[in-house]
């Protein structure tokens, strides 16, 4: 059976753009609602975002308090370097002889004892801060001479001299023994 339409065209038409327009608004609405949800959602994660940043303000807050509280140490170390910086400065030649006679006196063999002891300091004023690229500033000299009984002491004290912190370059100038097979140098 074939179908047979009886209605004018123009309700036929009027139909299909009825449903043509709430296909439309339907669509429209859907649109709406999605903006309308992701809306929601920016604003929901925009609020999440303010309570962060609100909160690290108020641990920024404390721990500015925490650093003005420490200010004063910060400065007392500040001044504390800059003494040190001076102190280090005043005592860059420094030599301390009662260290110097504390360290000769441990290390000087027991058959071995000292008849001159002499110490010379470089000029301060020609002194200079650079290091060579050996490394060691040379700031003075220490002579002696004594008495020693055999070769193996003054070997020892050689050995011990160049032990001392801050000693270098130990070494015998000259040596004789005092009177034909006696040992005594």
């Amino acid at each position: 059976m074939s179908a047979v339409n009886l209605l004018p065209p123009e309700i036929r038409q009027r139909a299909q753009t009825r449903k043509l327009t709430a296909m439309v608004a339907g669509a429209g609405a859907v649109v709406l609602i999605l903006i309308g949800f992701f809306y929601y959602l920016q604003t929901a994660n925009l609020t999440r975002v303010n309570d962060d940043i609100t909160q690290a303000q108020g641990v920024n807050t404390d721990l500015q308090t925490q650093i003005a509280g420490l200010q004063e140490f910060a400065d007392l170390k500040a001044q504390a370097d800059n003494a040190q910086k001076v102190l280090a400065a005043v005592f860059a030649n420094e030599v301390s002889f009662s260290g110097i006679l504390v360290d000769l006196s441990r290390v000087i063999p027991t058959d071995e004892y000292l008849t001159t002891f002499s110490a010379k300091t470089n000029d301060p004023g020609t002194a200079t801060t650079e290091v060579p690229s050996g490394g060691v500033q040379l700031i003075g000299q220490l002579t002696f001479g004594g008495t020693a009984k055999g070769t193996s002491t003054l070997s020892a004290w050689l050995t011990n001299l160049e032990k001392v912190k801050g000693w270098v370059n130990p070494w015998i100038q000259s040596f004789a023994e005092q009177a034909e097979d006696t040992d005594i140098y």
